[in-house]
């Protein structure tokens, strides 16, 4: 068997592995670049750390440490309580403004997981009380956390960009984000159509739900929850400014967002105190894992390899059309970083030849990898599913186990032929 089908195989079992037995698939694809490349591809230490994201590394940290203490002094249920004011009470807009935040949030810069785990508790608890599908509400809130999960300040946007620019391949930061964008505020108008969103037209919270609480522990809630303290605008001020130096002064995210969380914490360091302990760690050990490997095999000679199999089958289209679906399945199984961070460098060569148009490739297999989060078996769907109050939660696991298969059967195939065959890039 070849050092190179050895290396694949390794990556298969990394992944079956973490699926099956709960082990974070960044641990185990460091214990992976370590065997195989000592024992394979007779690389020393620094050949195996040589594809070590440092960068990404450093973007993960640091906007998960300001969203972090953005939480902690409260400012992302002031965003939410803001929000919800600003429809007025209305009842059929609120499954938007859930969708709205988790976009805005994993926009400038939160980790998908960690901006539904902050809003799913808040949307399913609406969606019992004012007796909205908890499918409805929690589809929205995951397609939201997607939509904006790959503008150029993003996780998955750093991710997917940094892949493409280190591996050379012509990219569109803007047809990346309007790619997920667009397909997940399609999905989302036709679950809210399909599961009766048209029938919260008319309704409104009214002076019950506005009333309910008064001089209680939870109108007190509320009431802070709707005040703009000192560090609530220094936080929003801070995340204002992480977008404003990113985009407009194209200074690095990472370390802009550590250098705003650092300050944030010398003013108000009772709030941030915990902030450090709570950076998604288990996904930047996550990423850094899998694009360490991915390294070892760039180093062995295995991403030339599967990306001349993939383009030896001869017809591209086909080819194209099958990667966006292994891309899809293997996420709503496992990791939807972990599989951008694997399969972009493992179509590298196939895209090389030019018979496929990178861009929409790229914004093909990054939309195919991550609109399936919404599946039980992820992490978003398993929190969207521990989130919902008062339901049957088989049956709720049932429908999503269902409505993430039809995601994974329809939008692969829809976003190949909007965006692959047509030769955008």
């Amino acid at each position: 068997m070849s050092a190179e089908l050895i290396s694949i195989l390794v990556l298969v079992v990394v992944f079956v592995i973490a699926t099956t037995r709960s082990i974070n698939m960044g641990a185990l694809a460091f214990a992976a670049a370590f065997g195989v490349g000592e024992l394979v591809a007779d690389l020393d230490a620094d050949g195996i750390f040589a594809g070590f994201p440092g960068d990404l590394f450093v973007v993960l940290v640091g906007v998960t440490y300001l969203f972090a203490i953005a939480r902690a002094n409260g400012t992302t249920d002031w965003l939410v309580h803001a929000a919800i004011r600003l429809v007025r009470g209305r009842i059929a807009l609120i499954p938007w403004v859930m969708f709205a935040i988790t976009g805005a949030l994993t926009a400038i810069g939160a980790v998908s997981p960690a901006a539904v785990a902050i809003v799913a508790p808040i949307a399913l608890s609406f969606a019992a009380r004012y007796g909205i599908s908890p499918l409805l509400m929690g589809a929205l809130v995951v397609h939201g956390a997607q939509a904006g999960g790959f503008s150029p300040i993003s996780i998955y946007g750093s991710i997917v960009n940094g892949v493409v620019e280190r591996e050379n391949l012509p990219g569109n930061e803007l047809v990346l984000f309007l790619a997920s964008l667009v397909v997940n505020l399609i999905i989302a108008a036709v679950v809210f159509v399909l599961f009766g969103g048209l029938k919260l037209k008319g309704r409104d919270l009214g002076t019950e739900g506005d009333s309910k609480g008064k001089g209680s522990a939870g109108g007190e809630l509320a009431a802070d929850a709707a005040r703009l303290t000192p560090a609530r605008i220094a936080t929003l001020t801070a995340l204002a400014a992480l977008v404003v130096a990113v985009l407009a002064f194209d200074l690095d995210a990472g370390l802009c967002a550590i250098t705003l969380a650092v300050i944030l914490s010398a003013f108000w360091p009772d709030a941030s105190r915990k902030a450090v302990g709570e950076v998604a760690w288990p996904t930047v050990l996550l990423i850094c894992g899998v694009l360490t490997y991915v390294g070892v095999l760039e180093e062995m000679g295995t991403i030339d390899y599967a990306g001349n199999a993939v383009g030896d089958i001869g017809i591209p289209l086909l080819a194209a059309v099958l990667l966006c679906y292994i891309a899809a399945i293997i996420s709503a199984f496992a990791s939807s970083v972990g599989i951008m961070g694997a399969l972009i460098p493992l179509a590298v060569p196939f895209l090389a030849q030019g018979e496929i148009g990178a861009v929409g490739m790229i914004a093909a297999l990054a939309v195919s990898a991550t609109v399936v989060d919404v599946s039980p078996f992820s992490t978003n769907g398993a929190l969207v599913l521990a989130a919902a109050p008062d339901v049957d939660r088989e049956r709720f696991f049932r429908q999503l186990m269902v409505y993430g298969g039809i995601v994974v059967a329809v939008v692969p195939a829809a976003v190949w032929l909007v965006l692959v065959v047509p030769g955008f890039g």
